[in-house]
């Protein structure tokens, strides 16, 4: 399947907007929503054929907002293929400091609550229409086993693959995939505020790359880069004690850097 009509959140910059560059070589008809106007507008004027695409400024924590912006753009494309939900925010966090709560919020707001938001005004579209169609959730190696220091993204992250797993049995009867995309540490203005060795640090082009053949596929659920996918297996696999022993004195993430 080669997607025509694709709208993507957290498209400004990092992965969504290299998700969107590979999109429109392909010839697709796209939909970007991030807060930054002057962003969107930059990176659709570089797109091929920018009159095809819409840009929408908005924060992801405006359900109404997101809502309209789906109605735009289905009105526009005339259907949608792919609902790719990126928009997320990353903070070092630790529960022992109260001024911390408020950025648990903005956390599990902007990459769990709005991933639901940014699906729900799609959802009757795709039942009724007959072509297939994906929505795509961007889920975390650390969303896999908890991180020190990362308590809020961690927990986002491990909630976005669960709640892309429950809806995927919700979608199945309607043909409609969901595919739990996993990124290991991937080259974006979010990735580069980190002082810690990164093992496997991939491209955003590349990542790009290998998303859009993971979600034209239907898989259900893949960790990219795949070296990274092999770290994730083994960590699954270990028992608390090993990866506490492991992982215990992992560097942290500066507390309180969200964009």
């Amino acid at each position: 399947m080669t997607p025509q009509r694709v709208f993507i959140t957290g498209a400004s910059s990092g992965i969504g907007a290299a998700l969107a560059a590979r999109y429109a070589a392909e010839g697709a008809t796209l939909g970007l929503l991030a807060r930054r106007r002057d962003a969107l507008d930059a990176l659709i004027a570089g797109l091929p054929h920018p009159e095809r695409h819409r840009a929408y400024a908005v924060d992801v924590r405006d359900h109404a907002a997101i809502a309209a912006a789906a109605r735009d753009f289905l009105a526009h494309a005339g259907g949608i293929d792919v609902v790719l939900a990126n928009a997320g925010v990353s903070a070092g966090t630790l529960t022992e400091y109260a001024e911390d709560l408020p950025v648990f919020d903005t956390i599990i707001a902007t990459n769990l609550i709005a991933t639901a938001a940014t699906f729900a005004p799609f959802i009757a579209t795709m039942k009724a229409q007959r072509t297939p169609a994906r929505l795509v959730g961007i889920g975390s190696v650390a969303g896999i086993r908890g991180l020190p220091g990362a308590e809020a993204y961690s927990a986002s992250k491990a909630a976005v693959i669960s709640y892309c797993e429950s809806l995927r049995l919700e979608m199945r009867p309607y043909g409609i995939k969901v595919v739990t995309l996993c990124p290991g540490y991937i080259d974006t203005p979010m990735t580069r505020v980190n002082s810690y060795p990164m093992p496997f640090l991939m491209p955003a082009e590349r990542f790009a790359a290998a998303a859009l053949r993971k979600i034209a596929g239907g898989s259900s659920y893949a960790v990219i880069p795949w070296q990274m996918g092999l770290v994730a297996k083994l960590l699954r696999l270990l028992p608390n004690c090993l990866y506490d022993l492991a992982f215990a004195r992992a560097p942290h993430k500066t507390r309180h850097q969200l964009p």
